[in-house]
């Protein structure tokens, strides 16, 4: 069976990457971790591996075109004569003036559509583009009443009454956008929040930095595996919905997020649990370091399964974050300038109710006594 080959995703906020260099061609044998291409943002240059041994079936872009995340790149049989799938050309490379966005992306897939079988109205194949096709041709699922698709619809025609320029959102931009819109349109987000003892963690990380002679304060990836702690003990907090059932996830990916220049990323510490109190320290301010620089790699910008914000040096009384995509909640922290430290969390009101989230802030906001 053709094994694909996906377009990685480089940074959290880019839907979209060039194809940099392709080293394979059709008919080619590859090796499993073979360096096959290589893919660039603004930010980021990646290779692409082959996941396992075999032949190259097809490929499904060109170098300097633009690849959507996600799609296929290329298709690897167990014999050259294999055929690839004929529908892999279909939604997996995207360049050209109709390249599709990522929700439309999704929706061709769901109706077994091509780009080239839906109509632009832009110079981008939108979700509303792949909804009226479908709509027009009897494609909408049953379950999807027609108000709500001509709802979606009318959203998407309003426009400003006073004139002005369009322009189009840098990547960082439509990450943030993505994240909002399904913080909006699917989660049903609850926030609360109480105040702490903020000096009683500043002592615990003075000790633990000393004690480890560390150069950085580690008072909030101390924070943060607590919050892995609690996690681990009760699956609830680290889960999301599936349908009408509650998706516990089976390790914990904690984002944190971080500030760097213009750009807010969400860099994930995958499988935390795993790492011991010094070892997921150690790793969150080096992955704070790379965030920085622009440097993180493409496995720390996604899979995050439940998050961890400060705005502590903005001396903010309250912080509400936004929830990352597939995730159950989100810790804020703060400390004002009285000192006062403040620990919120926004949560998906049809995971978490606030009896739950209350007693979780209520165990964070007090450090466990170390020996």
């Amino acid at each position: 069976m053709a094994v694909p080959v996906y377009v990685p995703r480089v940074n959290n906020n880019d839907d979209q990457v060039k194809l940099l260099e392709l080293r394979v061609a059709v008919g080619n044998r590859v090796a499993a971790a073979q360096v096959i291409a290589s893919v660039e943002t603004d930010k980021a240059v990646v290779e692409v591996e082959a996941p396992v041994d075999g032949y190259v079936l097809a490929v499904r872009g060109e170098v300097d075109t633009t690849l959507q995340v996600g799609g296929v790149l290329v298709w690897l049989g167990a014999s050259a004569d294999e055929a690839a799938p004929a529908d892999a050309s279909r939604t997996g490379v995207t360049a050209g003036l109709h390249t599709p966005t990522a929700k439309a992306l999704a929706l061709l897939r769901e109706y077994g559509l091509g780009v080239a079988d839906v109509a632009a109205s832009g110079d981008r194949l939108s979700a509303d583009d792949v909804r009226r096709h479908a709509t027009a041709n009897g494609l909408v699922p049953a379950a999807a009443p027609a108000s709500a698709i001509a709802g979606m619809a009318a959203e998407a025609e309003i426009r400003p009454e006073v004139e002005g320029v369009l322009r189009p959102l840098l990547n960082h931009e439509r990450g943030m956008l993505h994240t909002v819109t399904w913080h909006r349109d699917v989660a049903v987000p609850g926030y609360l929040e109480l105040a702490y003892d903020h000096s009683a963690w500043e002592q615990v990380a003075a000790a633990f930095g000393r004690q480890h002679s560390l150069l950085l304060n580690p008072l909030l990836p101390l924070m943060a595996w607590r919050l892995v702690e609690l996690a681990t003990q009760t699956a609830r907090y680290n889960a999301t919905l599936v349908g009408e059932q509650r998706h516990e996830y089976q390790q914990v990916n904690l984002g944190f997020t971080v500030q760097a220049g213009e750009v807010l990323y969400l860099a994930v510490v995958r499988n935390a649990e795993a790492l011991g109190e010094i070892g997921f320290v150690n790793s969150l301010i080096d992955a704070q370091r790379r965030a920085a620089s622009h440097s993180l790699t493409p496995q720390e910008l996604r899979g995050a399964t439940i998050g961890f914000s400060s705005m502590s040096r903005w001396k903010v009384m309250r912080h509400v974050p936004i929830l990352a995509p597939h995730t159950g909640l989100m810790v804020a922290h703060t400390v004002g300038e009285n000192g006062q430290g403040v620990l919120g969390a926004t949560y998906d009101h049809r995971v978490l109710h606030g009896g739950e989230v209350a007693t979780l802030l209520r165990k964070l906001a007090a450090p466990k006594v170390r020996g």
